[in-house]
C-alpha cells in the first residue's frame, strides 16, 4: 500500500497515531496539556468524543472559536451550500458575501460608534493583528512603538508577539520592528492590599497618565506635543491572561488620556467577540470608541480560518491604505465570508445579547456556590459566558498551578461520573500564574449542561485535592 493511500485501511488506533505524531510532527505548533496527548474522534453541541465513545463536556470550545456549538447544523449547512456554489475564488476578485460581510460589520460599527469605517480581512487572529500594526504605522508615519498590557496576548507571529507581554513567545527570535511598553492592568483579585478595585483602576490610569507629564518619562515631547508611541493595544477582557474583567470605568478613563495625547486605541476582540460576553464586541460594555477593532476566531465558528479588522475611514480609505498594503492568498475566501455573514445573522435572530447574560449569571452563581465548598477557589468572576475560576492553595490567594494541572489531567482521563456513565471535562488553563480555569462554553449551552458542568467541576477539584 502506498503511504499516500490515506483511505485504504481501517481507522488507525490511538497508540499508532501517537507514535507517528511523536516521530513526524513538529511540536512547535502544539500544546500537549496531558501525557499522552488526548485524541478526539467526533463532536456535537457542547461535547467531544474520544476513541472509546466517551463524551467530554467542553468548557473552552477551541479557545472561544466555536461559540455556537460543535457541528452547528445551520452553519454546517451554509458551508456545504457554499462548497457547491462558489468554493474558491482568488482574492483579487470579488464575490457577494465578502462585500455583504464587510458592509454588515461597518454599518454595525457606525451605529454603535458613530464613525464611518471599512473592513479588511485576513486568515487568522495574529495575521489580523499584523495588518492592524501596518495600518497604525502607516497612519502615524512609521511609529513602531506601542503600548500594551501586562497579561495581554495578541498572537505569536513576530510582530504580534512583540506586543504580547509573555517574553517566552519571542525569546528565541529577537525583535523585528514593533516593540511595546507593558502597562499594568487593573486585576481586581490581585490588586494592592488596601485598595478597592475602583481605586486600583484609578491608580493604573494615573500611573499611565504620568508618563506624559514630562519629557523625561520617555514617551512625550512637549515642545511639539507628540508621543513616540503610536497606539495602545487592549483586550477589554484579558483572554490568555485569565479572563480578567477590569472595573467598569477603567477604559473610559484610559481613553481620556489616549485622546489627550493622540494615542490610537486598538481593541483586540479576537477571543471575546461574537457575543462571548453578551454583546457582539466586549468593548461595548465599557462605553468607549475604538480607532481599530480586530476580530477572528468565532467569526466562522471554527469552520474556516477567517479574521479581520474594522478601522476608521481616515485610517483605512484607499487613499491612505491602497491596494496591496497587505495580502493573503486565502483572505476573504467565499467559504469563510459566507459563514461569517450567517454567524452575524444567526446571532441577531437568536438574540444572544439576551440569552448569554442569563446563562452567564446562572453559571457564575454555580461557580460562587462551588467556591463556598472549596477554599482553593480563590476568585470567580465573569461577563456573559466569559468566566473565570482562580485555583489557589487553601489560603484562597496563593496561586496553585499544580492543583489545576491535576484537575486538567483528571478531566481529560474521561472517568468522571454522571448518571452511572463515564464522562470527561475539557478545561482551558490561563492566567498570569497559569492557575486560572478560563471558561468559554458554547453560547448554545443549556441550563442543564451548566448544572452538569458545576457538578463535574465539583467532582474534579475533590478528586484532584485527594490525589495531591
Amino acid at each position: 500500500m502506498s503511504p499516500f493511500d490515506m483511505n485504504a485501511g481501517p481507522v488507525i488506533d490511538d497508540a499508532q497515531l501517537l507514535a507517528d505524531e511523536a516521530k513526524y510532527s513538529s511540536f512547535g505548533d502544539t500544546v500537549h496539556y496531558v501525557d499522552p496527548p488526548k485524541i478526539f474522534r467526533s463532536c456535537a453541541g457542547s461535547y467531544m468524543y474520544d476513541s472509546a465513545g466517551v463524551p467530554f463536556l467542553d468548557l473552552q470550545m477551541w479557545y472561544s472559536a466555536v461559540n455556537f456549538g460543535y457541528a452547528n447544523p445551520r452553519l454546517n449547512n451554509v458551508l456545504k451550500a457554499q462548497i457547491d456554489l462558489l468554493p474558491q475564488v482568488a482574492s483579487q476578485y470579488l464575490h457577494q458575501t465578502r462585500i455583504e460581510l464587510a458592509r454588515t460589520i461597518a454599518l454595525d460599527a457606525r451605529a454603535k460608534f458613530g464613525l464611518d469605517g471599512r473592513v479588511h480581512f485576513n486568515v487568522g487572529g495574529a495575521q489580523a493583528i499584523e495588518d492592524s500594526l501596518k495600518l497604525v504605522r502607516n497612519y502615524t508615519k512609521g511609529k513602531s512603538l506601542m503600548f500594551a498590557f501586562e497579561g495581554g496576548y495578541h498572537g505569536r507571529t513576530l510582530a504580534a508577539s512583540a506586543i504580547t507581554s509573555s517574553y517566552r513567545y519571542r525569546r528565541r527570535y529577537g525583535h523585528f520592528g514593533e516593540r511595546a511598553m507593558f502597562i499594568p492592568f487593573p486585576y481586581p483579585f490581585r490588586r494592592p492590599r488596601g485598595m478597592t478595585p475602583e481605586e486600583y483602576s484609578d491608580h493604573c490610569v494615573r500611573q499611565f497618565a504620568r508618563l506624559f507629564e514630562t519629557e523625561y518619562n520617555g514617551v512625550w515631547d512637549p515642545k511639539v506635543n507628540q508621543a513616540e508611541y503610536a497606539a495602545f493595544y487592549v483586550e477589554p477582557i484579558q483572554g490568555t491572561g485569565g479572563y480578567v474583567v477590569p472595573p467598569p470605568g477603567f477604559f473610559r478613563d484610559l481613553k481620556k488620556v489616549l485622546d489627550q495625547y493622540g494615542i490610537l486605541l486598538v481593541v483586540d476582540e479576537i477571543q471575546m467577540g461574537f457575543w462571548r460576553t453578551g454583546k457582539l464586541w466586549s468593548i461595548e460594555h465599557f462605553g468607549v470608541v475604538p480607532d481599530v477593532l480586530v476580530f477572528g476566531k468565532a467569526l466562522t465558528n471554527g469552520l474556516n480560518p477567517l479574521s479581520g479588522l474594522w478601522a476608521r475611514e481616515e485610517m483605512i480609505n484607499p487613499g491612505i491604505f491602497p491596494p496591496g498594503s497587505t495580502h493573503s492568498t486565502f483572505n476573504s475566501n467565499p467559504l469563510g465570508t459566507a459563514l461569517g455573514l450567517e454567524v452575524l445573522k444567526m446571532g441577531h435572530e437568536l438574540d444572544y445579547a439576551a440569552s448569554v447574560p442569563v446563562k452567564g449569571a446562572h453559571f457564575l452563581e454555580g461557580l460562587r456556590d462551588l467556591q463556598k465548598r472549596h477554599r482553593e477557589i480563590g476568585d470567580v468572576d465573569g461577563l456573559g459566558l466569559a468566566l473565570r475560576a482562580e485555583i489557589c492553595t487553601a489560603d484562597g490567594f496563593t496561586p496553585n498551578k499544580a492543583l489545576l494541572d491535576r484537575m486538567v489531567d483528571i478531566g481529560l482521563a474521561g472517568d468522571l461520573e454522571h448518571k452511572g456513565r463515564k464522562i470527561g471535562l475539557v478545561l482551558d488553563v490561563g492566567g498570569w500564574y497559569k492557575n486560572v480555569i478560563t471558561l468559554a462554553p458554547s453560547l448554545e449551552i443549556s441550563h442543564e449542561e451548566i448544572d452538569l458542568a458545576i457538578a463535574l467541576l465539583d467532582q474534579l477539584i475533590t478528586r484532584a485535592k485527594r490525589s495531591m
